[in-house]
């Protein structure tokens, strides 16, 4: 049977919860920090991030709180999410967007609290 230790999967998001303070809505995935600024359409910043926790069915878990004030920056259609340490211009983490956004210059966006985790070993 495979073991990891909560700290081993806390490490890894702890990184997150330490970093993260800025969340953009992208019109691609970005593959790095470059990639999710050329692509943004608006920002959160200082996102509401979770403590650690356990994830069902294993594994460990961080929540981004609901969003409901982001600015978006330009027009277009956002597809991604996209979570970045502005201090250190490091891309954390990504992933697609439950359903596309369509944004304009000046409104404000809102997502649903969503959770970024780690899975247990199988």
């Amino acid at each position: 049977m495979s073991f990891l230790n909560s700290l081993v999967l806390d490490n890894g998001l702890s990184v997150i919860v330490a970093n993260g303070n800025r969340l953009h809505i992208c019109s691609s995935e970005p593959a790095d920090y470059a990639a999710t600024v050329a692509a943004s359409l608006g920002t959160k910043n200082t996102p509401v991030i979770s403590a650690l926790a356990a994830r069902s069915p294993s594994g460990r878990k961080v929540t981004v709180s609901a969003i409901g004030d982001g600015a978006c920056s330009a027009n277009g259609n956002a597809s991604h999410w996209a979570l970045v340490d502005t201090v250190n211009t490091r891309l954390l983490a990504t992933k697609a967007l439950d359903a596309v956004l369509a944004v304009n210059n000046g409104d404000t966006f809102t997502l649903p609290a969503f959770d970024i985790g780690i899975p247990g070993p199988a």
